[in-house]
């Protein structure tokens, strides 16, 4: 009998946002060229925060399904609608993707971030990084969940590799790693505080521009989390 049920998927805000713009696009109340209204305003009228819309904007801005134009907002491709609800299609069903999956790719990302991020830091860059870095910190002594705060952290890195599709990359999978990371509890027991040492090492190379040992500290940082993707495929 058991066999007969289905499991449940609860969509995440950002799943909602998606399906209602392939819902308007569907319906032809959003056609290509048209501007979507302004975050804040999509937030309120949406009920959700701005952060949700963000990050499904961006989702649908890398595959290239909305565009964000200087002095002109965001505004829907230029493209078919049947080639636009393909591709939204396409994106949603990325969100199925199972763990292991997300953490080989965050693996790959993360490692050519950290390289590139020791070989072409500014001081500001260090500057910022080391600011999301005590904001883990801050939340962890207060012995609150601090898994946006890690990583925030990661993506600052990417933004101090200077590429802009590597930074791209990383803000497309940060909500589904977020999610996954929550939903299977990976950051339990001492491992935030572990990962806290493991990024005070990632930080120290960096800032010492060393792009090897910067690399090899972020995939040591990423083994724990790997090893736990690889049992959860292999299940």
């Amino acid at each position: 009998m058991l066999n007969n049920f289905q499991e449940i998927k609860i969509e995440n805000p950002v799943d909602k946002i998606i399906g209602q713009i392939r819902g308007l696009i569907s319906s032809g109340q959003v056609k290509p060229g048209d501007r979507l209204p302004p975050e804040r305003k999509l937030a309120e009228k949406l009920g959700v925060s701005r952060t949700h819309v963000r990050d499904a904007i961006k989702k649908l801005e890398f595959y290239g399904i909305l565009r964000t134009l200087p002095q002109s907002g965001t505004i829907v491709a230029g493209m078919g609608i049947a080639a636009l609800e393909g591709l939204i299609t396409d994106v949603l069903q990325l969100e199925d993707n199972d763990f292991n999956s997300l953490v080989e790719t965050r693996v790959i990302l993360e490692m050519h971030a950290a390289k590139l991020a020791a070989e072409r830091r500014s001081d500001q860059d260090i500057e910022t990084i080391q600011k999301a870095l005590l904001a883990y910190e801050k939340k962890l002594k207060q012995d609150v969940q601090a898994v946006e705060e890690d990583l925030m952290f990661h993506v600052k890195i990417a933004e101090a590799s200077k590429n802009n599709v590597l930074k791209s990359l990383m803000l497309v999978i940060t909500p589904d790693i977020v999610h996954s990371f929550i939903r299977h509890d990976v950051c339990k027991d001492e491992r935030p505080f572990r990962a806290l040492d493991e990024h005070q090492e990632i930080v120290q190379h960096i800032i010492n521009q060393e792009p090897d040992l910067a690399a090899q500290a972020m995939g040591a940082h990423l083994n724990e989390v790997s090893a736990y993707g690889q049992s959860l495929k292999s299940t």
